[in-house]
């Protein structure tokens, strides 16, 4: 199958086209390189350099490579910026995405699987948290991100596109070809590697009094190779599962000072603490429940271990100490 992976030359993006080649479906990535890179887009995938705003690229895409399913990663995701910069978020996640879905039935493509977030949950009322979960997101990134489901819905039900959406929670890790390269980066594995090999002096944990174990931030992570299969499953599954949700996640979380001892061990060294203040709006604990992805999707994680997660990450950082730039 022609499968287009909207925002392929991303760290996740990257790491679902990996796994579609080996499936040996014919990728089609669709990138503006704002947080992605070229690098990171493997052969034999085709790489076209554009927005999903854009009708007139997509609907050259769709007429060149005659597309047979979408993955749609594409999407501004910086959850403070989100706050203060809205309406990028709401063009990009919800204009860019329903010009996607326009072309899509331009071209008579019925199939996509759309790459949603655990932010449209907000403030966990319960945990671990399920799909029938309240849905009052915090910010514009997981508003954007609950509108789009709501749009895939209408136009399931109106013009019959196949749709699953994937809300996952802290992905980590690499693979051993492909890992993760944010500018800025704002993820905490990555951030605690770039102590242990002395690009930053300490590591910053925003709180210490929360009602946890040891008092930081519990986040349920998971790998990203993990994620990945996720969404190759929700594609062939997608015809029997279409209008679904599903929470990717381990089930399991672990604080931020836990994140940071496991790094510790991994690496081999000491890695300094810089103790902060809360930061607005950090939810004290964030577990996804994923009973209903194992139930349906025939989905587990195959590297739950966080250990597991770290070791590839700091492998991947150590053959890519400048990231994808050198």
């Amino acid at each position: 199958m022609n499968v287009l992976v909207t925002g392929g030359a991303g760290y996740i993006g990257s790491i679902v086209t990996e796994h579609l080649l080996e499936r040996e479906h014919k990728v089609i990535v669709l990138d503006n390189l704002q947080q992605g890179h070229k690098e990171a887009v493997l052969s034999p995938a085709e790489f076209v350099l554009g927005d999903i705003c854009d009708a007139k690229t997509l609907d050259w895409i769709f007429r060149h490579f005659s597309v047979g399913a979408v993955m749609h990663m594409a999407a501004d995701t910086l959850v403070a910026a989100s706050v203060t910069d809205p309406k990028r978020y709401f063009h990009t996640n919800l204009v860019g995405g329903v010009s996607l879905l326009n072309a899509m039935l331009e071209h008579d493509v019925k199939r996509i699987i759309f790459s949603s977030s655990a932010a449209v949950y907000g403030e966990p009322q319960t945990t671990p948290i399920e799909e029938v979960h309240p849905k009052e997101p915090t910010n514009s990134y997981g508003a954007s991100k609950l509108m789009f489901e709501t749009v895939l819905e209408w136009y399931r039900k109106a013009y019959g596109i196949e749709c699953i959406s994937l809300r996952y929670f802290c992905a980590a890790g690499a693979t051993d070809l492909l890992g993760e390269d944010h500018h800025p980066e704002t993820h905490l594995i990555p951030n605690v590697l770039k102590v242990a090999f002395k690009n930053d002096s300490a590591v910053s944990v925003f709180g210490t009094d929360y009602p946890t174990k040891d008092g930081s931030c519990v986040r349920d992570f998971i790998h990203v190779a993990d994620v990945a299969r996720a969404h190759l499953s929700s594609l062939e599954k997608a015809d029997r599962l279409s209008g679904n949700a599903y929470n990717l996640g381990n089930g399991e979380g672990y604080s931020v000072l836990e994140v940071i001892k496991v790094a510790e061990k991994v690496v081999c060294g000491s890695i300094p603490v810089k103790f902060r203040d809360h930061r607005a709006g950090d939810p004290v604990t964030l577990i996804a429940s994923s009973k209903r992805a194992a139930e349906e999707l025939g989905w587990r994680p195959q590297f739950p271990e966080l250990e597991t997660i770290m070791q590839s990450a700091w492998r991947w950082h150590k053959d890519h100490p400048c990231g994808y730039r050198q």
